[in-house]
């Protein structure tokens, strides 16, 4: 199955794709995801306070609740594609192995070729696609990019242990996303 982030990072470190068949239209569902508060879910809050510990950050500066891409665009994301409704794909580069991790937004049209030395290059997508009337796929896709082999070492290290947080953050996302959606549309 090709993907959008073939044009991005088409050979990668480390690929992650959800999916989910929500029963709303791609519209509606692409709003809540772009809405929902990450850290309203009590355990990815907890995931993410365990990791700042784990690797040493420093305090934690207080945060006002903030949809999913709006929070990551404050972070330093940048979007690669945008269509509103259906897609978007964001991307970045750091070096997620420091505990206070500085995402730094590359132009779309070197986000592919970019190798600055000692850097990940992570690209992720929100897709939603009409697979029937009232009915989404979507499609959540991360895929990271160590931009040499210092780099890649340091990234791989760091995975084994952070991929299960990671994962499990989406794990929490993805159902509580098709849920938010699907009950924007319940009556009553």
């Amino acid at each position: 199955m090709t993907s959008l982030l073939d044009r991005y990072i088409g050979e990668f470190d480390v690929i992650e794709r959800f999916e989910r068949r929500i029963n709303a239209p791609p519209e509606v569902v692409m709003r809540v995801a772009y809405d929902f508060d990450l850290q309203s879910i009590w355990l990815i809050k907890l995931i993410i306070w365990l990791r700042r510990k784990f690797l040493r950050a420093g305090d934690a500066v207080p945060r006002k609740p903030l949809g999913l891409v709006a929070e990551t665009r404050e972070l330093g994301w940048g979007t690669l594609i945008e269509e509103p409704g259906k897609l978007l794909v964001c991307g970045a580069v750091c070096q997620p192995w420091f505990g206070d991790v500085k995402f730094v937004a590359i132009p779309e049209k070197e986000f592919a070729a970019y190798d600055v030395p000692d850097q990940v290059k992570i690209a992720w997508s929100l897709e939603a696609y009409a697979i029937e009337p009232g009915m989404t796929l979507f499609v959540h896709e991360v895929r990271a990019r160590a931009t040499d082999e210092e780099a890649e070492r340091k990234f791989m290290r760091y995975w084994r242990w952070a991929r299960f947080g990671i994962v499990e953050i989406r794990l929490l996302l993805l159902p509580a996303i098709r849920r938010r959606a699907e009950r924007e549309l319940s009556p009553g």
